[in-house]
């Protein structure tokens, strides 16, 4: 029986690091491996994609889309996932449906910019449920069942110009 004191790694496990620039016996010294002169010889080297001026291959592509910055980030719910949690007993169909009650229940890992309720599958029982969005065919699921969708997103309504 080993002793605490006595653990260590088989023979082998372990390989040192490469020793570099420390002498002319370890074949790795002088210029360290690194060849002779220029940038790369040198430390603190950054010219990763850099191709001595030519315009680089990054650069020649052509760019497609576009990255919306202000876009939000919801937590997207269909209903199927809301029946399967409430057939577990994971939620509670009786008390109000929000987004902490989703992330205790498991159906949502985080909250995000919000959450987006989907109508894909079919919710068979009575639900109230407070979302930041929810498409017109979830709502329309969840009423028909006999519950409610409160969204709490603002709307921005453009205010028409009339001459």
């Amino acid at each position: 029986m080993t002793k605490l004191n006595e653990i260590r790694d088989n023979e082998g496990a372990t390989k040192g690091r490469m020793r570099v620039g420390r002498g002319p016996g370890s074949g790795k010294g002088k210029t360290a491996g690194r060849g002779v002169k220029g940038q790369k010889s040198r430390s603190g080297v950054a010219i990763h994609g850099f191709e001595g001026g030519q315009m680089p291959l990054h650069m020649r592509m052509p760019k497609r889309g576009f990255n919306n910055i202000f876009a939000k980030d919801y937590a997207e719910v269909n209903l199927w996932r809301l029946t399967k949690a409430i057939e577990a007993g994971r939620l509670d169909a009786s008390k109000p449906v929000d987004a902490t009650a989703l992330i205790a229940s498991g159906v949502i890992r985080r909250e995000l910019d919000g959450v987006r309720l989907l109508g894909h599958g079919d919710i068979g029982v009575k639900l109230n449920i407070t979302v930041n969005s929810a498409t017109p065919s979830a709502i329309a699921a969840v009423e028909a069942a006999g519950g409610s969708v409160t969204t709490t997103k603002k709307v921005v309504v453009k205010a028409t110009a009339e001459a």
